[in-house]
């Protein structure tokens, strides 16, 4: 696995991740950090196979915290892109915070088995309820 920062040719495969428009995707990169997983196939046994998508992180700073705005993969992937804020946020010594929908196990566990902690009730997305998570800077 292999993680890069997006590129605006990645918005179609992060489009049909996402079930957003392209357009709007390739905001999302413009606009935020947006790292990518992609699994490069058979590279390191000489296979010449194309990559794929394994998932995506965006995130950006807001009043002093790192907000995670996007976060979708496979689990290893997940585990593996959960990083990548945390990291910039050390550097900066933020917090982090993401905010998950009720119900997507995959997303909160991913969060808390990086040192996330629920802290309450998170904005409604499209009526759904949600959960807002932060991992505190170390002080």
């Amino acid at each position: 696995m292999r993680i890069r920062d997006a590129l605006e040719s990645d918005a179609e495969a992060l489009a049909v991740e996402t079930g957003r428009p392209a357009s709007v995707l390739v905001d999302t990169i413009h606009d935020r950090t947006v790292r990518i997983a992609t699994d490069d196939g058979d590279a390191d046994c000489g296979v010449d196979a194309p990559a794929t998508l394994d998932g995506f992180v965006a995130f950006d700073v807001r009043g002093g915290t790192v907000h995670v705005t996007d976060l979708a993969g496979t689990p290893h992937a997940l585990e593996r892109l959960i990083e990548e804020p945390k990291r910039f946020a050390e550097r900066e010594g933020m917090a982090v915070e993401a905010v998950v929908v009720d119900g997507e196990r995959r997303r909160a566990d991913a969060l808390e088995d990086a040192g996330f902690v629920a802290v309450g009730p998170g904005p409604r997305f499209d009526g759904d309820a949600t959960t807002r998570f932060r991992l505190e800077r170390d002080e």
